[in-house]
């Protein structure tokens, strides 16, 4: 049986949060991550779903890349949103930044996220070659 790896925090320039956690975590060749709506200065931008959507996923495209990988590695996505109106808009934006096989995905409405002006977060899955 071979060893676990430990995990890995992976650097990033994205905002240092307050809250006890890592950007993207990586062990067993998987990437963790989770990524919201904010700017290099920690702010949610403004602009509606649409403009959340794209920070949001431009975060995780600099996520990945930091990684040594792309959206093409990308397993699993958790779309969680705050009003169903929203799914079409971030399905269009989506579109734009994986292509087929495209990964295995589930969209969540809730009531509300960790910051009450955020309207869109995702929870990826993703692979990563083996650093060691």
């Amino acid at each position: 049986m071979s060893k676990t790896a430990a995990k890995q925090a992976i650097s990033t320039s994205l905002f240092a949060s307050k809250a006890p956690l890592e950007w993207a975590i990586t062990a067993n060749n998987t990437l963790y991550t989770a990524q919201i709506p904010i700017n290099q200065q920690g702010q949610v931008v403004e602009g509606g779903i649409e403009a959340q959507t794209r920070q949001t996923l431009d975060n995780l495209v600099h996520t990945l890349n930091c990684a040594g990988t792309d959206t093409n590695s990308v397993l699993q996505v958790m779309i969680y949103v705050t009003d169903r109106t929203y799914l079409a808009t971030v399905n269009a934006i989506y579109a734009e930044y994986f292509q087929a096989p495209f990964p295995n995905r589930a969209a969540i409405v809730v009531a509300g996220l960790a910051r009450e002006e955020m309207l869109v977060e995702l929870v990826v899955y993703a692979t990563v070659s083996d650093s060691e």
